[in-house]
């Protein structure tokens, strides 16, 4: 239990510095923080703290579905959102100024940063993310594929989050195409035989 407490609490803050690394490239997010970007800049608030917000409400969600958050569910809203507002802060005046080389250098880190920390958070065992759990739910009621499921979600708030003034770019689509194999590549380094679990599907 201890060593799992260790593993759940440093794949979120992991998974927090690599949102920051891919802000900071400035070559496009993964498509819930397009959201998340958009809403802040729409409203002038912490792009973390909104991920807290957004991720309450997905959670909220989860209720006429039935599902049921575990721990890591919970730290998931919490701890990404304020750790990322936190090293924001603290890089974000370091990363601002590096030039092109650099700044893909950073984004290619940044995903592969992003499949660790996903890959140590689900194997920790804890209970999935909000959004997760809201993709698993919907694809168990409506009989859909996981992977038509998570498509359609990230495609509408990507979609909204463009369209408020989030950064849509080629990170974006390099996410989209790569972390469902890290993620799975990184779960067998933490257990040799993980159940399935969901990853982020390509855009079609």
């Amino acid at each position: 239990m201890p060593r799992r407490l260790l593993q759940l609490y440093l794949g979120l803050i992991a998974y927090a510095i690599s949102m920051v690394m891919m802000l900071q490239a400035h070559l496009g997010l993964m498509p819930w923080d397009v959201l998340h970007q958009g809403i802040a800049v729409q409203g002038r608030w912490p792009m973390g703290r909104v991920a807290i917000v957004v991720g309450a409400i997905v959670l909220l969600a989860w209720i006429p579905l039935r599902q049921r958050p575990g721990l890591g569910t919970l730290s998931n809203v919490i701890v990404i959102g304020l750790v990322f507002d936190a090293c924001n802060r603290w890089l974000g005046s370091f990363l601002e100024e590096l030039e092109v080389p650099s700044r893909i250098a950073l984004l290619l880190a940044g995903i592969a940063l992003n499949g660790l920390a996903t890959a140590a958070y689900i194997a920790a065992r804890f209970g999935p993310g909000p959004r997760d759990g809201l993709m698993t739910a919907l694809a168990a009621r409506t009989g859909r594929s996981l992977r038509l499921v998570r498509t359609s979600n990230e495609a509408s708030v990507l979609l909204m989050g463009f369209l408020l003034g989030g950064t849509l770019g080629v990170g974006t689509l390099l996410y989209a195409l790569t972390v469902g194999p890290l993620v799975q590549l990184f779960l067998r380094a933490f257990d040799p035989r993980p159940e399935p679990v969901p990853t982020p599907a390509p855009f079609p």
